[in-house]
């Protein structure tokens, strides 16, 4: 009755069962100075979980002090008003040098920050700043318990590595909605350990904490009005250029998302969706609202622009990272037909925000964002449906909905959080979570609730050892790094000394006043060209980590060095080949171009699954057993 009763503002709560064993398999880590990851499915009460266990710690070891780690501002000022709305008293630390001065007294004992105030801005040399903190580690008063929310995100790169460097005695403990998959999960695991409680999407279903998800797939072709006039106009408009520079033009426009974000198919979709508004029982009923997913803050800015010229004015709001500054759009030059993308999301932020008088603490942009937000949650009949990119997609602050209308990209993590922003309880007339898919992404969708629903990954009972993984993961980076190493020094050897830039035009371009001699020398420029590539995503993926992948600080020199001398290189050869070019002064003609010549029919449905939830058909197809198979305890462990 002590430990597991919760007032949040007023109203008694008590906690479902699975909080209740998850609590109870917490204290129990705790008590052996023990941490590890609680995985609570998406919409399962994760919020109650954290402060029943805070709440815990707190009353029955004088000696302890919980600290909240977040990483968004949005997720820090929920966690306070979660502790404060259960009346436990938080202190948000303003900076780093705050967080550590608290924790070097006494009290506060309950605290929450964001990750990114243990940064390491102007370091230059981080192994050595990290052994530095090792070797001195700051002075906390008591025992700390550090809970790190959405840990699949916090858990990696030199944030935390800070972190457990200032904090080495401090047990760790990750909550999370998602299970650790890929490169997650051997992250994850090397700093908490493994799992202390799961409940999973599956289990969440049956239990009616959560609700089963429908799925409905649509599509809308799209065809060109006219080749010839397509090639005409492109031919004028690209006279100036070479040949390489006119490729590298259309290999940038022509790509599938360019296409996809053509007006005549958005129109379409905004068409779609209104449609909707006025037939589906719960989006006309207003107890309903929705959010469209755009796959990039330009076509956000374009539905919000086409929505703002329908009924919905004023009822719906574009939410993403951008916030307008001047100096956005200093340097765009306007192209014949139309605006740049960038001046184009300026300017539609600036009119949004026109009359917006920004709160204390927050700019315009975050003022405006928060009250479309509290409107939408609400007053759904107010906010009818927000256009987002990344935000509001994940974490228990993110604001649920009846339908989710994705056009972008999306899988793992990140997918399967969105679509749990449909499948909260609220009220009988919602008897399921609607998914609406213009994206052909319903494998992806499928898998994702099978391995989040299967016992494959269910490490309740320790999990797998994390020096293995570390070792596993390091090992597999280490070899890329090498092996795209070797093949740029293969591709620089034949390069005549002294190696200068005289050299590398003579071997990658040949005489470069001739047509014909850069023609001959294109392939090995445009493998060395990718050689480059390759090496540098190589090197960034293990930059944080060359003394744990067992490089010595004179081979980690080395290797930057190698990198950066390849990226001069690089900018040489395309400054010598004419094969740099800015995209900048075409966007807006080739903008035009799509706009214009790209036509779209009337969307369809291409699913048959609008009338079965996603668990059974998953059930029916045997995609679960799949999963299993290829996710089961062997080949995790493997």
């Amino acid at each position: 009755m002590r430990d597991f009763v919760l007032f949040d503002a007023g109203i008694k709560k008590l906690p479902r069962v699975h909080q209740y064993v998850g609590i109870k398999a917490a204290q129990q880590h705790v008590l052996n100075h023990q941490g590890g990851i609680i995985w609570h499915t998406q919409g399962s009460g994760k919020s109650i979980v954290m402060v029943l266990l805070a709440r815990w710690i707190l009353a029955t070891n004088p000696h302890a002090r919980v600290v909240v780690i977040t990483d968004r501002d949005e997720l820090d000022t929920q966690i306070a008003g979660v502790f404060g709305g259960a009346g436990e008293t938080i202190h948000r630390t303003s900076s780093g040098r705050d967080l550590m001065q608290a924790l070097g007294k006494p009290t506060p004992r309950l605290l929450c920050s964001l990750v990114h105030k243990y940064g390491v801005r102007g370091v230059d040399d981080f192994e050595t700043f990290l052994q530095q903190l090792q070797a001195q580690p700051s002075r906390a008063v008591g025992e700390l318990f550090i809970f790190v929310d959405e840990c699949h995100r916090t858990q990696s790169g030199k944030l935390n590595r800070v972190m457990k460097a200032l904090l080495p005695e401090a047990v760790f403990i990750g909550f999370t909605g998602t299970p650790l998959l890929k490169k997650d999960k051997a992250t994850s695991l090397e700093v908490f350990g493994g799992y202390i409680h799961t409940y999973k999407f599956s289990e969440g279903v049956e239990d009616q904490v959560v609700l089963d998800l429908v799925y409905e797939a649509r599509d809308i072709d799209q065809r060109l009005s006219s080749q010839e006039k397509v090639d005409q106009w492109f031919d004028a408009k690209t006279a100036r250029l070479n040949p390489w520079q006119q490729r590298e033009l259309k290999r940038q426009w022509g790509t599938l998302q360019s296409v996809l974000s053509s007006k005549a198919r958005t129109n379409r979709i905004v068409a779609d969706i209104l449609f909707d508004f006025s037939v589906q029982p719960r989006l006309a009923s207003q107890r309903g609202n929705a959010i469209l997913v755009a796959s990039s803050i330009h076509e956000a800015c374009r539905y919000f622009d086409l929505f703002n010229q329908t009924e919905l004015k004023g009822k719906c709001a574009v939410i993403t990272s951008y916030d307008p500054q001047a100096k956005d759009i200093t340097k765009e030059e306007v192209g014949t037909n139309t605006e740049t993308d960038k001046q184009f999301i300026y300017n539609t932020y600036t009119k949004l925000l026109d009359g917006i008088a920004a709160q204390p603490g927050r700019t315009r942009t975050e003022t405006f964002e928060e009250q479309a937000k509290q409107l939408f949650i609400n007053q759904p009949a107010q906010m009818k449906l927000l256009i987002v990119v990344d935000k509001l997609l994940t974490g228990f602050d993110a604001p649920s909905c009846s339908v989710l209308y994705i056009d972008k990209a999306m899988q793992d993590h990140g997918l399967f959080q969105a679509i749990c922003r449909t499948n909260r309880l609220d009220g009988d007339d919602k008897p399921y979570g609607c998914i609406v898919d213009y994206k052909d992404l319903f494998k992806k969708v499928e898998n994702a609730i099978a391995v989040y629903s299967s016992d494959a990954l269910d490490h309740s009972a320790g999990g797998a050892d994390p020096d293995v993984l570390l070792q596993d993961r390091l090992t597999k980076a280490r070899e890329r790094l090498e092996e795209a190493m070797e093949q740029e020094a293969l591709l620089a050897l034949p390069v005549a000394p002294p190696m200068d830039e005289l050299a590398v035009l003579h071997h990658f371009c040949g005489n470069s006043e001739c047509a014909e001699s850069l023609q001959e020398r294109e392939l090995l420029r445009m493998a060395y060209y990718k050689a480059v590539a390759d090496l540098t995503r190589a090197h960034a993926a293990i930059a944080n980590e060359l003394v744990e992948a067992r490089y010595s600080a004179e081979q980690a020199s080395r290797i930057t060095r190698q990198r950066d001398k390849a990226l001069d290189w690089r900018q040489v050869i395309r400054l010598g080949a004419g094969e740099n070019l800015d995209l900048k002064a075409y966007e807006a003609d080739m903008r035009y171009l799509i706009d214009i010549y790209i036509e779209a029919d009337l969307s369809r449905k291409i699913s048959a699954f609008d009338d079965i939830g996603l668990l059974e058909l998953i059930v029916k197809t045997g995609v679960a057993e799949a999963i299993q198979q290829q996710f089961g305890k062997g080949a995790v462990n493997r």
